[in-house]
């Protein structure tokens, strides 16, 4: 099964004040700030939201396609992820503007002042899909993640055109785009994600009802954290699939990336959406452990036994027999 991902490349530069911030301002001077913070840590992690999927899918056994845009500073991160089974070629390289950078300051408090650049983001609104699908001998599925919003509607009407099924997965991007946009990239998809919240936020920007959702995609896959997966079709009872217990939760930055990633191998493994849910919630739970979205690896035998704790022997047994970590 050859899988496209579109979305997001970026890198997380995470940085802790060791003070507050708020003892910084000076209430009558708040029209004429400048400040400058001394940091005492920083980690610098990759990151964005298709490169975080083509991770999960290559530590598992494939070789996604990776489509999005990066600058030149690239370099670094494109062996790290070649050397995690990923295909990079259809990564567009911006001669001007660097790859996204998100950067966030957090104080003793928790409280954060964070920056995200776009940068070479932008120009993923220029990547056509047919040279891809004609490279790589044909695409059997394209996911749509957050992304240039211009280049998500691009990408879903190429597939519309190209007859590639396409799974649409907006994410933060429904707090940006209008209805009639959203609206674009739902109509058609053969899989749909959303969280809890996004559900709610999609169907108010759209004004359709989780019915009328229902008749316009193939699987609606709503993720709700500890709860677990519920997975909807216009024509099937509803699916449960329940989390797996997390031993020691460290940082959710990337869980629901690793879900989608689980569950779309699933898929390519020729697993039962049930079966596909169980490795997504798998590998979510995995990352929920880990500091950083791509800083696990995975051990086949540990993967089983986590299967096995939640989903039994026989879910374990399947899943183990296709996995090639």
């Amino acid at each position: 099964m050859r899988i496209a991902v579109t979305g997001s490349i970026a890198t997380d530069h995470l940085m802790v004040f060791p003070g507050k911030f708020s003892e910084q301002f000076v209430v009558d001077q708040l029209d004429k700030v400048s400040l400058s913070f001394l940091v005492d840590q920083l980690e610098v992690r990759r990151g964005g939201v298709a490169a975080n999927i083509c991770f999960g899918l290559g530590s598992l056994g494939m070789n996604p396609i990776l489509v999005g845009a990066v600058g030149a500073d690239f370099d670094e991160y494109r062996a790290w992820l070649e050397r995690h089974g990923v295909d990079t070629k259809s990564v567009h390289v911006s001669r001007t503007k660097h790859t996204s950078r998100f950067l966030c300051t957090t104080d003793q408090v928790q409280a954060q002042i964070a920056t995200f650049y776009a940068g070479a983001m932008e120009e993923a609104r220029d990547i056509e899909l047919r040279p891809i699908a004609d490279r790589v001998g044909g695409l059997d599925l394209v996911i749509v993640t957050p992304n240039d919003p211009l280049a998500m509607v691009r990408h879903t009407e190429e597939c519309r055109a190209l007859g590639i099924p396409f799974a649409a997965d907006p994410s933060q991007q429904l707090a940006r785009m209008e209805g009639p946009e959203i609206r674009t990239l739902v109509e058609g998809a053969a899989y749909l994600f959303t969280n809890e919240y996004e559900t709610s936020l999609l169907l108010k920007e759209t004004g359709w009802s989780e019915s009328e959702v229902l008749d316009r995609v193939g699987y609606w896959v709503k993720t709700y954290g500890p709860e677990g997966v519920r997975i909807e079709s216009k024509d099937t009872e509803p699916l449960v699939v329940p989390a797996v217990k997390v031993i020691d939760e460290v940082d959710p930055t990337g869980v629901g990336d690793a879900f989608r990633a689980g569950f779309l191998w699933g898929l390519h493994a020729k697993l039962s959406l049930e079966r596909s849910a169980q490795v997504g919630c798998t590998l979510a739970a995995i990352v929920l452990e880990t500091v950083g979205t791509q800083e696990y690896t995975l051990d086949r035998a540990e993967f089983s036994k986590r299967v096995a704790v939640t989903y039994g022997g026989d879910a374990a047994a399947e899943i183990e027999s296709k996995l090639r970590v």
